[in-house]
């Protein structure tokens, strides 16, 4: 508590002397072509021996001598370049690059060093069990039971929850390149197939979704097939989207103290920040030991006040994670935009130690806060400590979606590329209700979505907590199915999609018939077969019953031949994950 309150006044104190007498400067340093931050730059004070040099991120602090005029920033695969300090208290510099390969070798080392720059503990790795929960080292993931398959004739409805949390694959990744065991309970598999981009049409006319469907072959099991069913949302442009009414709530507890957190989260916000438009607000609420207001409600012109206050942020004290949500909620609310986007974005490691700390706990006190029409979208950072299990059970009962930012290219990815689909909900309470034919359909198994599936009872689609789809969402959803009567005829199966389009409380539903020819699974499209390649690739990880005769070589062969149009070039990153996995997991090959 004493810390944030004393950080607050050396903030206040700071300003109103910085007209008088300055101390200190803080910024960043990016690419001037790229816009990628660059380590490594030394800033020095015209006149003076003393200088700084930029961490990963590109951010430095720099104190300053009573007199000095000017800072030079120099590195060896940029242009010198000398700026007056004039009334600067935060400053952003751009420096040319003078060859490009020095300049892709210097992001390339500043993210492998990110990576990298974490304990070396003989224990890391070593998997035990907890009380409903998997835990490694000390991070901890919810229990996954997979699902099984599921006689028709017993239960021709199946119904889950429908949203596009990305966390898993990015932290997956995570532990690839910093070649660690994955634990099995952090592999959501849905999670890892909707990370990637799919090109299916936007819905046409008003409609709020499109459904699409492909029946194929079973790749890993020659007996069976496989259903894939895509449902793409809307796509509002990023000028006509609402205003924002967003309030950052930042843990900066000793756990946030390492490189690959506080750091990477100021550098992730400052990307979300250079994408406010006129019409937002922000407001930051950072939490130790107790909450406290670090900025008021602030226009999205305002970006330099914004900034300045993420910049001076510093880690230490227990984590208090009840009081803060609270309190981040409650200035939700006093600034809220009618028919606006209300969301509450919490960035933490989810090591909660002050206050209600169980999952329990924390989901009946979302359970209470979403009822005021304010969203979430939670934000994992870091390792070893990591809490994976307290922001899933936050953002899937918060009407919120939930992502890992592992380096400053998710950050990019989830700020910047996907700016609207990240913050802004096209609809909410979404689920989908998929009704087998028990004449074409023995049985059928859902893969993933394991914590997502929705009870019969609800299947009227009344009182159902559903998930959130943001503006031109894609869903992906695949079933495997033990087929009966092979008449290609008959309907397969009806699917309806419930949810309801905010401000509107009412429940809204689409529906699509599916009587497909089964195709061949090698002349499906790029995107049906790359979204299975996936799905095995989550199956092998997680060393499933019901991988068949699926190998990483099968992965390997079918992702390749389904690339596509690799928007972002996140397929191409996926195969050499894949190098990466079957390199060092010898019982993968």
């Amino acid at each position: 508590m004493h810390k944030l309150f004393m950080l607050l006044i050396c903030m206040g104190c700071s300003m109103m002397a910085g007209a008088q007498q300055r101390s200190w400067v803080t910024g960043a340093v990016q690419d001037s072509v790229s816009r990628q931050p660059v380590q490594g730059v030394r800033i020095s004070i015209l006149g003076d021996t003393g200088y700084v040099m930029t961490n990963q991120y590109g951010l430095f602090r720099i104190d300053l001598p009573v007199g000095s005029t000017h800072l030079i920033f120099e590195h060896p695969g940029y242009s010198r370049k000398i700026i007056a300090l004039l009334h600067h208290n935060r400053m952003l510099v751009e420096l040319a690059p003078t060859g490009e390969t020095v300049q892709k070798n210097d992001i390339a080392h500043a993210k492998a060093k990110a990576r990298m720059s974490h304990s070396t503990n003989p224990n890391y790795g070593n998997v035990g069990m907890g009380t409903g929960f998997a835990s490694f080292f000390d991070e901890t993931y919810g229990k996954i039971f997979e699902n099984k398959f599921v006689d028709s004739r017993k239960s021709s409805v199946s119904s889950f929850a429908m949203d596009v949390d990305r966390a898993a694959y990015s932290n997956m990744r995570r532990f690839v390149k910093l070649r660690e065991p994955i634990p099995t309970d952090a592999v959501r598999i849905e999670e890892l197939v909707n990370y990637f981009h799919y090109s299916y049409p936007l819905p046409r006319n008003d409609s709020v979704f499109a459904i699409y469907a492909h029946y194929t072959d079973c790749p890993w099991n020659e007996a069976h097939n496989l259903l894939q069913i895509a449902v793409r949302a809307r796509q509002v442009d990023v000028d006509s989207l609402p205003a924002s009414n967003l309030v950052f709530l930042i843990d900066i507890s000793g756990s946030m103290g390492t490189p690959n957190k506080l750091p990477l989260l100021q550098a992730a916000f400052r990307i979300l920040v250079n994408n406010l438009r006129p019409k937002d607000r922000v407001s930051i609420v950072a939490y130790a030991g107790a909450p406290g207001i670090v900025l008021p409600c602030t226009p999205g012109t305002q970006k330099e006040k914004i900034l300045n206050a993420i910049d001076y942020l510093s880690a230490g004290g227990a984590t208090a994670g009840e009081a803060a949500i609270n309190m981040a909620y409650q200035l939700a609310e006093e600034n809220y935009i009618p028919n606006g986007n209300n969301r509450v974005i919490m960035a933490t490691d989810g090591d909660f130690n002050v206050g209600q700390t169980s999952d329990q706990d924390m989901e009946d006190l979302i359970m209470q806060k979403k009822e005021s029409g304010v969203l979430l979208t939670c934000l994992g950072f870091g390792m070893k400590d990591y809490k994976d299990s307290k922001l899933e059970t936050l953002a899937s009962k918060g009407n919120g979606n939930f992502a890992y930012i592992d380096d400053l290219e998710e950050a990019n990815k989830v700020f910047a590329r996907e700016f609207g689909s990240t913050l802004f909900t096209i609809a909410k309470d979404v689920r989908a209700q998929v009704n087998f034919n028990p004449a074409r359909v023995r049985s059928h198994r859902l893969i993933g979505y394991e914590n997502k599936i929705l009870k019969e009872d609800n299947s009227n689609g009344e009182r159902v907590e559903g998930g959130i789809v943001g503006s031109g969402h894609c869903v992906v959803a695949l079933y495997e199915i033990e087929p009966a009567d092979p008449d290609p005829e008959a309907v397969l199966a009806d699917v309806k999609i419930w949810y309801r389009v905010p401000p509107d409380t009412s429940m809204l539903f689409q529906t699509r018939t599916l009587a497909p020819r089964r195709q061949r699974f090698s002349e499906a499209s790029d995107d049906c077969r790359f979204a299975a390649s996936v799905a095995l690739f989550g199956m092998l990880l997680r060393k499933s019953n019901y991988k068949g005769s699926g190998n990483i070589g099968m992965v390997t062969e079918m992702a390749k031949r389904s690339l596509g149009r690799d928007a972002g070039g996140y397929r191409g990153e996926f195969l050499k994950l894949i190098k990466l996995v079957r390199k060092n997991n010898a019982w993968l090959k």
